[in-house]
């Protein structure tokens, strides 16, 4: 049975410098499959529109059913990248995630876009803080963003009081997170290794 699309666009931040792991992390391969094909799969099953935000468009022309845009703001990492997907989505809501996270969970996800409707950002939040590469922002979050992108201000959490912020508590990630690497990412050579010898 096909899963009924959403109308929230799906972005892909893929604009990262990959000064630590000195290559794409979108196109690492885990189990001989690349990062960017574990996200899309995922994706195209819930979002009717996905956005790549990359600031090397030609690499990602393979993918003809994504819309590919650059960074409107240059140099301004991961809250400029949010800023520019949310610029270009047809719709109102956007979930956003780094290209570089391979455990990401369809049924979160989902999850994630049924909680939308009041509120402009809903993030999830574990011990450790919020997951802002995980989340899902309206565009009513464009004005505060480019308020700090033009003041260089680039916490991403920097605008969140704000906003209508709805937080996704740990006890309704669990189930979603049975093994703790939902939110986990890959920034160096030494994390891909080590999820090689995990058998990921």
């Amino acid at each position: 049975m096909m899963t009924k699309k959403t109308k929230i666009t799906g972005i892909i931040l893929a604009g990262g410098k990959n000064s630590r792991m000195g290559e794409p992390k979108a196109f690492l391969k885990i189990e001989n499959r690349r990062l960017i094909d574990r996200t899309l799969d995922i994706y195209r099953e819930i979002f009717a529109e996905i956005i790549i935000v990359t600031n090397d468009p030609l690499a990602y022309t393979e993918f003809s059913d994504a819309f590919i845009v650059t960074d409107i703001y240059k140099g301004k990492g991961a809250l400029g990248g949010i800023y520019t997907g949310l610029f270009y989505s047809s719709h109102n809501y956007s979930f956003a995630s780094a290209c570089d996270m391979p455990f990401l969970s369809h049924d979160f996800i989902q999850y994630m876009t049924a909680l939308a409707a009041r509120h402009d950002i809903i993030v999830p939040e574990v011990a450790e803080g919020y997951q802002p590469l995980h989340a899902i922002y309206s565009k009513n979050c464009l004005t505060p963003i480019k308020r700090l992108i033009t003041a260089d201000k680039l916490k991403i959490t920097g605008f969140y009081k704000e906003m209508r912020l709805l937080k996704v508590p740990e006890e309704k990630i669990k189930p979603f997170n049975h093994d703790g690497r939902l939110f986990q990412n890959i920034n160096t050579p030494e994390d891909l290794a080590a999820f090689k010898d995990s058998g990921t």
